[in-house]
């Protein structure tokens, strides 16, 4: 079973910035793709960021230009960098893995941008 861990997560002002990183148990080079997720109050889940085993990186369109996608084999970790934090961005933040059509998810990390 694998296991992701998210840390990062926290409350910053507009137009500040925030690092979220996901651990992985494993060797994430296994996996076809790695993500993060997000789901705010009252929406549905959102696809923010992927980047597939081939390093080739895709972001939603609310997103793209403000936040980058990264991974560090060495590590085995995922990290996902948040500048210019909108209150929009408010959802909780969740990892996951995927390997052909079985994913893994980290618990979530909360993120809140407020004045």
């Amino acid at each position: 079973q694998v296991q992701l861990v998210e840390s990062g997560g926290g409350l910053v002002q507009p137009g500040e910035s925030l690092r979220l990183s996901c651990a992985a148990s494993t060797n994430i080079f296994m996996f076809n793709e790695m993500g993060w997720y997000r789901r705010a109050p009252g929406n549905e889940r959102e696809l923010v960021a992927t980047i597939n085993v081939g390093g080739v990186t895709n972001y939603a369109g609310s997103v793209e230009g403000r936040f980058y996608i990264s991974r560090d084999g060495a590590e085995n970790t995922v990290a996902l960098q948040m500048n210019t934090l909108k209150p929009e961005d408010t959802a909780i933040y969740y990892c996951f893995a995927r390997t052909l059509g079985r994913y893994s998810w980290g618990q979530g990390t909360q993120v809140t941008v407020s004045s």
